[in-house]
């Protein structure tokens, strides 16, 4: 979703990227698919004149971007980049590519955990992760009921 975006801005001159982006917002914060049709309609017709290979390639990538709409505002926080999941897993790889080996996958486990806890060394940004992920944990536990473990205060 954010590569759609993102791209969109490639194909137009940079002094309408706040237009742009003002006009945009409409269409991927849509409640509905029906409403986002319809804003990116309106979004179509002030732009499309002037970019139409950015309508095209909306209207290409419509049905991967539809089902994003599906999900709660707060799931769409969390799934529209997938930026904080590839860092973390570039800092796992490292980690285990510089050790090589491990006597047990407890070691293995313990490592990971405290590659993941080395991300804020002064602890501080537990409450800034529990801001942001809280709203996101609650519906993902209703979205998926029975699926998600709690872990102790959670």
């Amino acid at each position: 979703m954010l590569h759609l975006i993102r791209n969109s801005f490639r194909n137009a001159s940079r002094k309408y990227w706040e237009q742009m982006a003002r006009d945009l917002r409409p269409v991927y914060t849509a409640p509905t698919e029906q409403a986002a049709a319809a804003r990116f309609e309106e979004f179509a017709d002030t732009w499309g004149g002037q970019y139409p290979a950015i309508i095209g390639m909306w209207r290409s990538a419509w049905s991967e971007f539809v089902p994003f709409l599906d999900h709660d505002v707060e799931i769409r926080r969390v799934i529209c980049s997938t930026n904080v999941i590839e860092s973390i897993n570039a800092r796992h790889r490292r980690a285990v590519n510089a050790r090589g080996h491990f006597p047990t996958e407890q070691a293995a486990l313990k490592c990971l955990y405290l590659v993941t806890r080395a991300l804020d060394p002064t602890g501080k940004g537990r409450a800034r992760w529990a801001v942001r992920w809280k709203p996101a944990l609650n519906i993902f536990a209703i979205t998926f009921a029975g699926r998600i473990i709690p872990t102790n205060g959670s």
